[in-house]
């Protein structure tokens, strides 16, 4: 047997339900290989196309507008259980149902919000949010309302990558993801040739061709392999809406939440450090969160897996491949050492000397992504049978505390300072997760744990 022959048994040997990870997990390789490489690409370019202050405010512009994003009430979430839940069955009508009424419902609420949106921006300063010089002022009211179009135009037309998902089919989301942004880069290295910095452009740019690639490959797909569960008005179903809302209501609880404890980093660094902090912390943490990528494309196809095993009983598999993700996790710990020895000399290779990241930060933010990757892995799994009321709690919990605690310590410690509750909470979500996990699996959990 030749060495082609060896790799193709290796990948249909075993259950159908982990042929089909194993499949997506190898072609998901290849796209984020491309995928890491294109955003290498794009800090130099994008610091180089603007300068690192405007690079700073541009990260934490784009990270408050994406705050939209966790507004879909939990629809999104909701949707992929559904849907492979529908297909798992073979009730295919049950799933174009639950397509066409997630676009219209998601449609409509982000029509709504960007309405909103367009008031808002009227009143609001900008620079006096981000705390920053008034010469920005007028352009980023201009950044913000381009930046919120295209936002919730992406949130709605995502609906097609998380069929995907749903379908198990990982690769191929991601793939529709990374085309967007190669064009991105594409335009932005022309624009670095041609025009002078610009943060409109740099918007426009980044969050409208990943709009334009998203439509195009949803039309052609919803022509074609999709075309049973293709959106239509007349399979438009009011009465799912409760349905899905019943797991997607607590993922959007689980959504606020987040966006209380992770996304006002850059804010805070902003407001407190200055926007080159915010430049800073974004390098370090796109380096080591290479290893969490690469481990999310392992865990990414269990997700919707975990879903059709546990609607169809099968504990022995997914025993089996819960162990053997705990064991690939182990890996990610001598890899991301090497990372954080290396972290120095492979920054000075890629943003040159113009910006210089202590290597404190990267300790900090080496240590947050191995925890978050190990909390990936029991969140993912969870999530996929649907068991989150005790992951819902710990996130309100935190959320309460996590602002306050954030500034507490980014004014005593500095820029490390606003990771200290990040890694406390997915540290408590990883050590709840495993006791979870546990008794999902053997079936003992009760009470809150299977709820």
């Amino acid at each position: 047997m030749g060495l082609i022959g060896i790799i193709k048994h290796q990948i249909t040997n075993g259950h159908t339900r982990s042929s089909e990870a194993k499949k997506n997990i190898i072609l998901s390789f290849g796209n984020k290989g491309l995928s890491i490489l294109i955003n290498l690409l794009l800090v130099p370019l994008t610091i180089n196309y603007v300068n690192p202050t405007q690079y700073g405010i541009w990260l934490t512009l784009s990270s408050v507008i994406a705050w939209i994003a966790y507004f879909d009430f939990g629809f999104a979430h909701g949707f992929r259980n559904k849907f492979a839940e529908a297909n798992a069955k073979g009730n295919f009508k049950l799933a174009r149902k639950y397509v066409s009424t997630t676009y219209l419902v998601l449609g409509t609420i982000f029509l709504l919000i960007f309405i909103i949106a367009i008031i808002v921006n009227s009143f609001l300063s900008w620079s006096d949010v981000l705390n920053i010089s008034k010469q920005y002022e007028n352009e980023l009211s201009k950044v913000a309302l381009i930046l919120v179009f295209f936002l919730c135009i992406h949130l709605v037309l995502n609906v097609f990558t998380t069929l995907l998902l749903a379908d198990q089919k990982p690769a191929l989301s991601a793939f529709v993801t990374t085309l967007g942004q190669l064009l991105a880069l594409i335009v932005i290295f022309i624009l670095t040739k041609s025009t002078q910095g610009s943060l409109f452009n740099l918007a426009f740019v980044i969050t409208g061709l990943p709009c334009i690639v998203v439509f195009a490959i949803s039309i052609i797909f919803y022509k074609t392999k999709y075309r049973y569960v293709s959106p239509s008005i007349k399979y438009v179903d009011f009465s799912l809406i409760k349905d899905i809302l019943g797991l997607g209501s607590k993922f959007f609880i689980i959504q606020i939440c987040i966006l209380f404890v992770f996304q006002f980093m850059n804010l805070i660094l902003t407001r407190i450090q200055g926007p080159e902090a915010v430049t800073e912390y974004n390098i370090a943490y796109k380096y080591f969160s290479i290893i969490y990528m690469i481990y999310g494309i392992i865990v990414a196809p269990f997700w919707s897996a975990f879903t059709e095993a546990y609607t169809q009983e099968d504990y022995k598999w997914m025993k089996r491949t819960y162990s053997k993700l705990s064991k690939i996790w182990l890996i990610t710990i001598p890899l991301i050492s090497v990372m954080l020895i290396l972290s120095n000399y492979v920054y000075n290779i890629w943003i040159g000397n113009n910006i210089s990241i202590p290597f404190k930060l990267s300790l900090f933010v080496s240590i947050y992504i191995l925890i978050l990757s190990r909390a990936h892995l029991y969140m993912s799994l969870i999530n996929g049978i649907g068991k989150i009321s005790l992951q819902t709690i710990i996130y309100v919990f935190f959320s309460f505390i996590s602002i306050p605690l954030m500034v507490y310590f980014t004014k005593r410690m500095g820029t490390v300072g606003v990771l200290v509750i990040p890694i406390m909470v997915y540290l408590f979500q990883a050590v709840m997760g495993h006791l979870q996990i546990r008794k999902l699996l053997s079936r003992k959990a009760s009470g809150i744990w299977n709820k």
